[in-house]
């Protein structure tokens, strides 16, 4: 159960929600929808009690299963299995079995007996937790999620931003919560899990609160839909589903629209007429009353909500280049005895169009990381060639520094632009006024990639390496960054599970992973990008 009363929002001096009061019971199945900024991911956190709100009150009662957009806290050196076990405690009781096992085998004999004494309580509290039955029943949803026996034997450090996030949506699941709060749950997953997690959640009987921007998801799971207006500051409540609420609203748009213009017209006769009657004195008082039943017609309507604005995307005009401005050869990457990826080559010329595709682990990230010079491979090299200049998307953001403000990551990234230009380019990704001092690590998941992607804008790569760059963003700052990627004419190299953003490059090329396989890119490939 959720409870919030009154509570205000605010992102620096900016007011994100106003008192706002709501309630997310057993069985509500919440979609919270609003532009990238609005305030979804930091009132999802105040629910969670990472934050508490400026003003008004959020209570709760019973455990809470929160996914971030961007989860990176926990131990790295824990394994994933165990990662996931912990949601119930099972990890601790299950490596104190494992450490017990091994002193039933000593052959102290007070070693021994000490063992064989802590075994069985160790066994009973295993049990209580579900036993055996809990860790199958947590090895189904990481499967069912894409996380095969492999990977959850690996050290999360291991693991890709993808795997660790799928990690932690399976720790949740598992959890048993009653109440669930899911930001983007379905970035890095494939088309079968994503279609499980659809029916997993259908059914959850807990609470739940989903941001998402896959309709599909909203259509088929929500019940309620809170809509963050962020031009009002307010949470407009839909107690129905997605298309329900898609056609109501726009019932109100019109609505609205319609009561204010007939508002408008009587206004504007009144007025008029009280202009006339100002000229005589004996009807003065009589011009004023006409002119006060004007602004009050006016003032008894709702206004018409304005448009959300969306971000204007363009990828940078490239700077001049050679024919082929980046060449890696032979390259492979492994983590420990675990091979990622082998005897890589690829040639990128100058305005190619390459997508790389491959399971989730297969090392798409790992390879761009490479090429982008932040990684080293274990064997293999990457050559620069004449004119070279790269710019990446990294779909973690690690290129922000998240202690730095909006305004000083550009400045860095654009260190011969002045402040004027610098602001006027955040400007039309969204960040005026005090956003632009706000600090990176403060930005929602769509925030982050709004700005990651404005330190492209400014870059005058030739070429780009863009991992995931539609993940986090609104329907419509998606379309911009598909706008952009059709127009750009410098070199790309595309990791994407968007098929859309696949469709929007209009790749010669593709990459598979992990052999290493290169081909000419055709509509059977398109197939896969939603799969891989």
């Amino acid at each position: 159960m959720i409870t919030a009363t009154g509570v205000e929002l605010r992102a620096g001096s900016r007011l994100l929600l106003s008192d706002a009061t709501f309630r997310v019971g057993p069985g509500d199945r919440v979609g919270l929808v609003g532009r990238n900024g609005a305030g979804k991911t930091t009132l999802t956190k105040a629910m969670a009690g990472w934050t508490q709100p400026a003003g008004g009150s959020i209570t709760t009662s019973g455990e809470i299963g929160y996914l971030p957009q961007d989860p990176r806290d926990g131990d790295l050196d824990m394994i994933a299995r165990a990662r996931i076990l912990s949601a119930r405690g099972l990890d601790e009781i299950v490596r104190r079995m494992r450490d017990t096992e091994g002193a039933m085998a000593s052959a102290d004999a007070q070693t021994h007996e000490r063992a064989m004494e802590r075994y069985p309580k160790l066994q009973a509290r295993f049990e209580a937790a579900g036993g055996y039955a809990a860790e199958s029943e947590a090895a189904t949803i990481a499967a069912a999620l894409g996380l095969d026996d492999r990977v959850l034997g690996q050290p999360l450090r291991t693991l890709s931003g993808g795997q660790r996030r799928r990690v932690e949506l399976s720790r949740i699941l598992f959890s048993g919560a009653a109440s669930l709060l899911l930001d983007e749950p379905t970035n890095h997953l494939d088309a079968d899990s994503i279609v499980w997690l659809r029916d997993w959640l259908k059914v959850y009987k807990g609470g739940l609160v989903v941001i998402s921007h896959d309709v599909a998801l909203l259509d088929q799971v929500v019940n309620r839909v809170f809509h963050l207006d962020a031009n009002r500051a307010e949470i407009d409540q839909y107690n129905v589903g997605w298309t329900t609420y898609l056609t109501q609203r726009e019932t109100d748009e019109k609505r609205r629209r319609r009561e204010r213009d007939n508002a408008q017209k009587k206004a504007a006769a009144l007025q008029s007429q009280a202009d006339k009657m100002r000229a005589k004195a004996t009807k003065a008082v009589a011009a004023q009353n006409m002119a006060r039943r004007a602004e009050r017609l006016l003032a008894g309507v709702e206004g018409v909500r304005q448009v959300d604005k969306v971000a204007k995307l363009r990828f940078p005009d490239p700077a001049p280049c050679g024919r082929t401005p980046l060449t890696a050869t032979g390259l492979s990457r492994s983590y420990g005895s675990l091979e990622v990826f082998t005897d890589v080559d690829l040639a990128i010329d100058r305005g190619a169009k390459v997508v790389v595709l491959g399971l989730n682990g297969a090392g798409k990230t790992t390879l761009l990381r490479i090429l982008a010079g932040i990684d080293a491979p274990d064997t293999g090299r990457v050559e620069a060639g004449h004119g070279l200049k790269l710019g990446y998307y990294a779909q973690e953001h690690e290129n922000l520094d998240i202690e730095r403000t909006v305004l000083e990551n550009m400045k860095s990234a654009a260190p011969d632009l002045g402040e004027t230009e610098v602001r006027k380019v955040l400007g039309s990704f969204l960040f005026s006024g005090d956003d632009v001092d706000k600090p990176a690590g403060v930005l929602s998941g769509g925030e982050k990639t709004r700005l990651s992607l404005a330190t492209l804008v400014v870059s005058s790569a030739n070429v780009l390496l863009l991992d995931e760059p539609t993940n986090n963003l609104d329907p419509a700052s998606r379309e911009e960054i598909l706008s952009a990627l059709r127009n750009y004419a410098g070199a790309v190299v595309l990791v994407s599970h968007d098929e859309g953003a696949v469709q929007a490059l209009h790749p010669e090329r593709v990459l598979l992973l992990p052999d290493g396989v290169e081909d000419l890119f055709g509509p059977d490939y398109l197939d896969l990008v939603t799969l891989a």
